[in-house]
């Protein structure tokens, strides 16, 4: 029996034994992270699925696991005989978690069957909105209900890993740009706005933002695990006492926030002495959502949407990283176009994609301020390029060859900014298709980085514009094509997104964003050319404020993939206008031959 053939045994021993129906696995911890501590990645254990985003449900019988459309291929690799249906989210025909629990429990009666109507899902790590929409999906779907007090891992994962007790660190003023006494002074002031005397922080970056603070327990992102409960006249910080050094004490202190342990926030929730409390249902959890006796403020947190928009410590400190990052990026670019020229069509199993993916590395880290990678590098040759959060393992690397497309995406986080880029580089010969795909992606991701429009326009009114020139030629990717970026922070960062589905958030000067649409063909190749932007003033008139978007990034643009005669002269002269900017910023600090290599990289078309 496999590893998770076993796990999936354990677990419905434990299911018959609590009379459950199903039990819901989500990918989330307390804090509603993308990105998890080792400890939380109970969706992973139990289904052997490694993606940022998907639910695992287990019944008595049979398996599932929800996912997008990031992961449809590499979830329907990573399942293959784990026993678990690859439900894939937002296509016609998936059946919805509830629908399909039904589907199974009515298939159950007509063999005989009396299934339980319990299902469970571990509410600690489960958002009190996310409880609540199933509780009332499941009873839509037969009177089945919810359980929300079990943890179904408890004495399931055996050898589960421990929370982690990494030291917590101060992030300097000159690069926060705001005290932690100013940040909780704004929070108060649009507490007051809601009516709310106090308000639970739980999300990480949240946290970290709020008290000037980084840490280091989530792979890639500079965050701590803690709970931060804000009153009208003081703030308690929630974490193990072992992660905070004599310097952090001090500083605490100093801004009048006071500690207490982790897993007393249910406690302290419970002692919270103001009238009410403002609750983000999104944000806080089922379990810590009842554990509040006083009134409740439901809303969305406020400070989302203040971290969103970067005072001129933190644009300057994203423009700093990306100076270094755009030196590594080409420094690297260069080792691999001498690279591809020795292969001469001819694989090497030394140019691998695990190999470069540690090369690109190595070259960061030589760069001042570099702290760790902001994500796991997507190195994707040939068809793994078609797997859009593809990242190689010892299992699936792959050697290039001199010929068809490298989808990189890969990013960094520094002292003073987090960043976030992909190119797709030509390794050689490319067929007419992959020149074609590659220019219209080109065209989309021109027509949005270059848009002038309204201040408080919402990303979805903008996203059409990076797919018209796909559509134009029946071609569409159903991932976002753009998210916020933290300032030395999460990689992902909202509430601002550019997508097709309806997100209201207005974009505002000072918010950072990306631009990245695609392409993938499974078993073919794939296609993503990826900016990240900041949002500055562009002109105003009689009919209001305009906005338009300044590249961060500092990076050439391969241009031997692309058909000249598909762009626009507006297009070729705003590829150009961007790679003079590329050249002119980043040469000065190349040594001569690498100057000489960005030269004909950034060459006009």
């Amino acid at each position: 029996m496999n590893k998770i053939a076993q796990r999936l045994n354990d677990l419905r021993t434990m299911m018959e034994r609590e009379k459950l129906a199903a039990v819901i696995i989500p990918t989330s911890d307390p804090h509603q992270s993308e990105y998890t501590a080792e400890h939380w990645k109970c969706r992973e254990f139990i289904s052997g699925f490694n993606g940022s985003a998907g639910t695992a449900v287990v019944m008595p019988h049979s398996a599932a696991l929800w996912t997008d459309s990031r992961y449809f291929i590499a979830a329907e690799e990573q399942l293959s005989g784990s026993g678990f249906l690859l439900m894939k989210e937002k296509l016609e025909g998936t059946p919805t978690i509830a629908q399909w629990i039904k589907g199974e429990l009515d298939r159950a009666r007509q063999e005989g069957q009396q299934p339980s109507t319990e299902v469970a899902i571990d509410g600690m790590v489960a958002s009190a909105s996310q409880v609540r929409q199933l509780v009332k999906e499941l009873r839509s779907a037969g009177g089945l209900t919810l359980r929300t007090n079990l943890d179904p891992m408890r004495g399931i994962w055996s050898g589960r890993p421990t929370l982690p007790m990494n030291p917590v660190q101060i992030h300097p003023m000159e690069l926060a740009g705001e005290s932690c006494k100013e940040k909780i002074a704004r929070i108060r002031r649009a507490l007051r706005e809601q009516h709310a005397d106090g308000m639970l922080m739980a999300r990480l970056d949240d946290i970290a933002w709020t008290l000037n603070l980084r840490g280091s327990d989530v792979h890639c992102t500079p965050v701590f695990i803690s709970y931060l409960l804000i009153s009208s006249t003081d703030a308690t910080l929630y974490i193990y006492k072992e992660k905070l050094t004599p310097q952090v004490e001090a500083y605490l202190h100093e801004n009048g926030i006071s500690t207490a342990p982790y897993d007393s926030i249910k406690d302290g929730l419970r002692q919270y002495f103001e009238y009410n409390i403002l609750l983000d249902p999104d944000e806080v959890s089922h379990t810590l959502f009842k554990s509040i006796s006083c009134q409740v403020v439901e809303a969305a947190s406020p400070v989302p949407a203040m971290k969103a928009v970067k005072n001129e410590a933190e644009q300057l400190g994203f423009k700093q990283a990306m100076l270094r990052d755009g030196i590594a990026m080409v420094q690297f670019l260069q080792w691999l176009d001498e690279q591809g020229k020795a292969l001469s069509g001819q694989s090497s199993p030394a140019v691998t994609e695990l190999t470069i993916a540690g090369k690109l590395q190595a070259l960061r880290a030589r760069q001042p301020h570099y702290r760790d990678l902001s994500f796991d590098t997507i190195a994707a040759y040939g068809p793994h390029g078609a797997i859009v959060h593809y990242e190689p393992t010892a299992e699936s690397d792959i050697p290039l060859k001199a010929e068809g497309l490298l989808l990189l995406d890969s990013g960094a986080q520094y002292d003073d900014g987090t960043t976030d880029i992909t190119r797709t580089i030509a390794m050689g010969p490319l067929t007419e298709e992959e020149r074609r795909v590659y220019t219209l992606v080109l065209k989309g991701h021109l027509q949005l980085q270059n848009m002038v429009f309204p201040d408080g326009a919402a990303g979805t009114q903008l996203d059409a514009a990076a797919r018209m020139p796909l559509w134009r030629y029946g071609l569409n990717y159903l991932h976002g094509t753009g998210h916020g970026v933290g300032s030395y922070l999460s990689v992902h960062e909202g509430p601002h997104q550019i997508r097709m589905e309806w997100k209201p958030t207005p974009l505002r000067a000072g918010m950072t964003v990306t631009c990245e649409p695609g392409i993938y063909l499974a078993g073919r190749f794939g296609v993503r050319i990826e900016n990240t932007l900041l949002i500055v003033p562009a002109i105003e008139t009689e009919h209001g404020h305009f906005l338009r978007f300044q590249p961060l990034t500092l990076c050439p643009i391969d241009k031997r993939p692309i058909i000249t005669s598909l762009l626009t002269a507006e297009e070729r002269q705003w590829l150009d206008s961007y790679h003079q900017t590329v050249y002119d910023t980043l040469a000065p600090h190349l040594t001569a031959d690498e100057a000489a290599w960005l030269s004909d990289a950034c060459a006009p078309l």
